[in-house]
């Protein structure tokens, strides 16, 4: 038989062998869904051994790397000696939701390297779908058992929204869909008659909120959050010291 006419009769015979054979691996994988693909990730041993930990030792290791960074003792780096390693994979020990701003880098500031955080950035350090994706993704597949939200003193996101609250400001293109997401941390900061600069307290509200929104978001974060897989923080960084303040 020709290959055109094979061809034909596997489309007209429902119940070809190689058919179902194909049409059932399909649908296994579709049933494992991210559970296979996490399965398949960890197969074989981690690329990195060291960032198989706890979700207490990975708070450990990011304060001890920031207190590194504080002092100017960082570590050298010699990225030649890990590229092989990650060619095929990664086991980041954490997941950092930062600000996109350029005077906060959160592999710098937890004397980091490759392959050891999985960061997601906006400006303003908020949950979005997308962002919200990734760091499931980060759990799921790459077993991530920490998730820091970082936010940063002076923050310009956060100063425009309150200079939208209280001036009533308007921004220009999409930034105002910025200030239209972090306005209820600037709203609940002025009702709690806040200590210090509004900008500041609206900083530690909007971490506060965010670390929030992550324990809870289903379905995958809240139970990881429930069976103790997976801690969610909060931190501060400090432009003028470095230090990273953990936000509770």
């Amino acid at each position: 038989m020709c290959d055109v006419c094979l061809a034909k009769a596997e489309l007209m015979n429902p119940v070809n062998p190689s058919r179902r054979r194909a049409l059932g691996a399909m649908g296994a994988f579709s049933l494992l869904g991210v559970s296979a693909v996490a399965g398949l990730a960890h197969a074989k041993s981690p690329p990195k051994p060291d960032n198989v930990l706890s979700p207490d030792q990975a708070i450990k290791r990011l304060r001890e790397g920031n207190d590194r960074y504080v002092s100017g003792k960082t570590h050298n780096r010699k990225f030649t000696a890990t590229r092989a390693a990650l060619v095929d994979g990664q086991n980041p020990y954490a997941s950092i939701l930062s600000c996109s701003d350029s005077r906060v880098s959160p592999e710098l500031c937890f004397d980091e390297e490759r392959g050891d955080l999985f960061v997601a950035r906006v400006a303003g350090n908020y949950v979005t779908n997308d962002i919200l994706a990734s760091l499931e993704y980060g759990v799921a597949v790459l077993n991530t058992p920490l998730i820091m939200v970082l936010g940063h003193t002076r923050c310009g996101a956060i100063s425009a929204t309150v200079n939208a609250l209280e001036k009533q400001a308007q921004f220009p293109g999409h930034i105002q869909s910025i200030v239209t997401a972090l306005m209820p941390a600037a709203r609940a900061a002025a009702a709690d008659g806040h200590q210090g600069t509004m900008v500041q307290a609206a900083t530690i509200q909007n971490i506060k909120q965010n670390v929030q929104r992550l324990q809870e978001a289903t379905p995958i974060l809240s139970k990881a959050v429930q069976e103790d897989k997976l801690k969610v923080i909060g931190g501060l960084y400090h432009l003028d010291t470095g230090r990273v303040e953990l936000v509770v």
